[in-house]
């Protein structure tokens, strides 16, 4: 009778990258986080030739043109509905979880996207810019919805040694999204002047007929930061890219600033303005952009995940919109200051990350768990939450008790 050796017996299988993971991450990116980012951007292009489209409709309508501050009002409420409708999407992400699933939410938001899309393109046909308004509220609910759910989803179906650049796929098609949408508003592309008259871009004294160019060239850098993010963030980590990144940020930030304030002494101080802006771009991409959504997911037991991305995402959205609504009135009363006010935030933001934030690299959500039990001195009861999920997600994916290994699945 042959006795096996020790070495002979077969432990669990080595976690890796599969083809299915692979085209579950792309292929649920390209769905989500793309047309999140698409339709960020797209919109600034075509300002001009939208606040066109509403004088025209509002002649045809009613035999007069529009007056300055109803076009202006239109406008204002088409760009910032699309953050209201986030806001919407976030706070239903609890309930549809719930009832659909991960997987089953994200393949019915796609409906929304349909939806919206149909409005978007029928728009003008329609002579309607109702429909355009009533579509980025419901692309908006449509990227509120997919913000939270996809990284959720990727962070539960990666083994643990590729979580964070599984979880990356999600801000990298975002840059993509914003690129691909600053490309299609180029002049060349359209075969129209259209053109967003960037404030911070004509401060730095750059000339509006350039600014589109200038504008892609940060969305190229989003999308290059981002890649080389998640190339690189399961050998780095995510706690020293959030500060380095944040840090990066408050140094880049009052570089600007000290360069928009001299602009008009020396005629090259632009170019150092826009480098700042590209380095700022930057720095953002590299960590505080993408990393947040992997650690959301990260941080959270699975039966507190989707309540943990319904206020993460809530919080994300109202953020854009007040900084989208304030920023232009604290433009106008701190000038060339304006920026050190997201300086004190960056630097209180990697104190507190460097303080707090435990690192979750190759961790599993138990001793996750535990470093923050660690940090805050209470007992940590995970272990037995986490072995109950995992043995029923194992029990519902037909899976042997031997096979159930505590990773980010569960």
């Amino acid at each position: 009778m042959q006795h096996k050796d020790s070495s002979d017996v077969k432990g669990p299988p080595k976690q890796r990258l599969t083809v299915c993971l692979i085209s579950a991450a792309f292929f649920g990116s390209v769905g989500s986080s793309f047309l999140y980012g698409y339709n960020l951007s797209v919109v600034n292009a075509p300002a001009s030739y939208i606040k066109t489209f509403y004088n025209k409709t509002w002649i045809d309508r009613y035999n007069e043109p529009i007056g300055d501050g109803t076009v202006t009002l239109l406008w204002s409420v088409t760009v910032s509905i699309f953050a209201i409708g986030g806001l919407v999407g976030a706070l239903t992400v609890s309930f549809l979880i719930k009832v659909l699933g991960r997987k089953g939410t994200l393949l019915a938001n796609n409906g929304l996207a349909l939806i919206a899309a149909l409005l978007l393109a029928l728009g003008e046909t329609a002579g309607s810019f109702e429909m355009l308004i009533i579509g980025r509220f419901i692309i908006g609910m449509d990227s509120g919805v997919s913000l939270s759910v996809l990284p959720m989803y990727l962070g539960e179906i990666s083994p643990r040694q590729v979580r964070g650049s599984i979880g990356q796929f999600h801000s990298i098609f975002i840059c993509l999204g914003v690129f691909i949408g600053q490309v299609l508003g180029l002049p060349e592309i359209l075969g129209q002047i259209w053109y967003y008259t960037n404030g911070i871009l004509q401060n730095a004294g750059f000339q509006p007929a350039v600014i589109p160019y200038i504008t892609l060239s940060t969305g190229g850098i989003e999308t290059l930061a981002a890649v080389i993010s998640g190339l690189v963030i399961e050998k780095v980590g995510r706690r020293p890219l959030l500060i380095f990144g944040f840090s990066a940020m408050a140094v880049f930030f009052s570089l600007l600033t000290v360069f928009l304030h001299y602009q008009d002494r020396f005629s090259w101080m632009p170019y150092l303005s826009f480098t700042s802006i590209l380095l700022l771009i930057a720095s953002f991409c590299s960590g505080p952009g993408g990393v947040p959504f992997v650690l959301t997911g990260e941080l959270f037991e699975q039966s507190y995940r989707p309540a943990a991305f319904m206020i993460a995402g809530t919080v994300n959205w109202l953020s854009n919109f007040a900084v989208g609504l304030l920023f232009p009135f604290i433009q106008e009363a701190l000038q060339t200051f304006a920026f050190l006010l997201f300086v004190v935030v960056c630097v209180a933001g990697a104190v507190y990350l460097l303080l707090v934030l435990p690192e979750t690299k190759n961790k599993t959500f138990m001793e996750i768990s535990q470093s923050f039990s660690k940090i805050n001195g209470i007992p940590d009861q995970t272990q037995e939450r986490e072995m109950k999920d995992a043995l029923d997600t194992a029990a519902t994916n037909g899976l042997q008790c031997a096979e159930v290994e505590m990773e980010s699945s569960f």
